[in-house]
């Protein structure tokens, strides 16, 4: 059976995530694309040797040739067009972050059940093999125990008018980070019992955080740290502080734009510097590989993607909602009192 693949949103990342790695899959064919412009979505098909551009999202979900719906829109869509399309029965992939509340997430979950529908988070970096490295070293005590976790992103200032710079659509640099940071946490020291804490002026064009700061308290009881920006350095890296050496993960987005391997540097509290590397890894060929095994049944399990993401939404929408109420005008009353 070849599967067809339905765009909603003419955007370069689906190129990356689906048009790209569908190349090396002869049963996996990207055949529609919609979007907010009519004209722009024409265009895109036509550059991309698509058989259909659609008026509208919902042509794509209804399309009887489509059974893969990806969505790659401003963040605050995310939710509704992935409800409708599991709704629908279509398995369905989800720029991340998935989501921005607990409540879309249940919201999800129930299309799924009531339409018969799968939805899996876009999210590149899972199951990278430095995850796999550093979970064992922090089970094994390698290093002894795991004292701190901290991580920095940075990314590009983004283009005026863009969602990023929208409060009302889910702009910020910490939505941008949090998936990264989270995901990566989940899968090395866990998120079990966490609670967090979050930071930001939010003095950021239209009101978003153009700089956040986040924690987490791990299982083990000590903390994880998040520092994250839109600035003119790119930063994307972890290091785990451990009893007796860091582990220092430098350019975990590297992989986004090919095959390439990851250093894991490990300081000694002697002062010693050893370097573990990873295998060359892809990170929208793997993901890609990873939907085709979902969707053929060969791999995974598509109940556990989700239930995995619930976890990382509850956490990122609470510290965004704590850093929100911490510069929350001050009312009348409150001015008096």
């Amino acid at each position: 059976m070849t599967f067809g693949i339905g765009l909603i949103g003419a955007t370069d990342i689906a190129v990356r995530t689906m048009l790209q790695p569908s190349a090396d899959h002869q049963d996996m064919r990207v055949r529609a694309v919609a979007a907010s412009d009519t004209g722009r979505a024409q265009a895109f098909a036509l550059r991309h040797g698509l058989g259909r551009a659609h008026l509208r999202y919902a042509d794509v979900v209804a399309d009887p040739d489509i059974q893969l719906v990806y969505v790659s829109l401003h963040n605050s869509a995310h939710a509704v067009w992935a409800e409708r399309a599991a709704a629908a029965g279509k398995y369905v992939v989800v720029e991340k972050p998935l989501c921005l509340s607990s409540d879309d997430h249940a919201a999800i979950e129930r299309a799924e059940s009531r339409g018969g529908g799968h939805v899996l988070e876009a999210l590149p970096t899972l199951g990278h093999p430095w995850h796999t490295t550093v979970r064992e070293w922090i089970g094994s005590g390698r290093y002894g125990e795991l004292r701190e976790v901290r991580s920095e992103f940075s990314f590009a200032v983004p283009r005026r008018g863009g969602y990023r710079l929208r409060q009302d659509l889910g702009g910020g640099c910490f939505f941008d980070a949090a998936s990264y940071w989270l995901q990566a946490l989940q899968d090395t020291a866990g998120l079990e019992g966490t609670d967090g804490a979050g930071r930001s002026d939010f003095d950021g064009p239209g009101g978003v955080d153009s700089t956040f700061s986040a924690s987490l308290r791990l299982p083990s009881g000590h903390l994880a740290r998040l520092e994250c920006s839109f600035g003119p350095r790119h930063v994307a890296e972890h290091t785990f502080v451990f009893a007796e050496a860091s582990v220092r993960i430098r350019g975990v987005l590297l992989p986004a734009r090919g095959a390439v391997p990851l250093n894991l540097a490990v300081r000694t509290s002697a002062g010693h510097t050893t370097v573990t590397r990873t295998a060359p890894v892809s990170y929208y060929h793997q993901q890609f590989a990873r939907i085709r095994g979902l969707m053929r049944g060969d791999s995974g399990h598509w109940g556990a993607e989700l239930d995995a993401s619930g976890p990382r939404i509850a956490r990122m929408a609470a510290i965004h909602q704590e850093a929100r109420q911490r510069v929350a005008p001050t009312g009348p009353e409150e001015e008096r009192t």
